[in-house]
């Protein structure tokens, strides 16, 4: 039986996260102090694992919060499919009273089960998995890697979570997420099914919290 692990995690805390600022793909923040903290820790607890290969999205925030392993000599591969739905003209924009009703509705249209609803000149969650279906189509064509680590986004988990358990996107919300949090799920190369280990796993920032 042939089987791949992925850790899958999203980047740490950028300055648009803590001010709630919407980020989206056209938004290439650096992580902030925090940030690097939390992939400081998550290094520390994780640099033990024997990882094959690491893949990031085509947004900096991915690679800072990986970057420790990547100096360890870890190859590592850009793929903008892992990048975060975008959010079209609200990128950038810190949610007001009308921005907040905009996502609101946006959704639940979403979770009623429409989701080719795209953003304001941005994606629809539809849109989202089928770049992400070719991006990992491709880290699943080496299983030589039994284990990866994927660094993404917190919509784009969402999504990503939803049809590798094969669960329609309307339920996407389910799956709950934080800066730098880790779901370790299990391929099975035979059945070609995805198993979820650990979800939103935050025990490595717990140092950060303590301090």
């Amino acid at each position: 039986m042939t089987q791949k692990t992925i850790y899958l995690i999203r980047h740490g805390e950028t300055d648009y996260n803590r001010r709630g600022v919407v980020q989206g793909s056209g938004v290439d923040s650096d992580l902030n102090e925090m940030g690097r903290a939390q992939a400081m820790a998550f290094f520390q607890a994780y640099q033990h694992v024997p990882f094959n290969k690491i893949y990031i999205s085509g947004l900096k925030r991915t690679y800072q919060t990986v970057e420790s392993f990547i100096e360890l000599g870890i190859p590592y591969e850009k793929l903008t499919g892992l990048n975060e739905i975008s959010w079209g003209v609200m990128e950038g924009r810190a949610p007001g009273n009308l921005d907040n009703e905009y996502y609101r509705n946006l959704i639940e249209a979403w979770a009623s089960g429409n989701t080719a609803v795209t953003t304001d000149g941005g994606e629809s969650p539809d849109q989202v998995a089928v770049r992400q279906k070719v991006a990992i189509d491709h880290i699943l064509a080496h299983p030589e890697e039994e284990t990866v680590l994927v660094a993404m986004h917190g919509r784009a988990i969402r999504i990503l979570l939803c049809w590798l358990t094969n669960q329609p996107l309307a339920t996407m919300d389910h799956f709950e997420h934080s800066n730098l949090c880790l779901y370790k799920l299990r391929y099975d190369y035979d059945t070609n099914t995805f198993t979820i280990e650990l979800a939103n796993d935050t025990a490595h920032l717990l140092s950060l919290a303590i301090a």
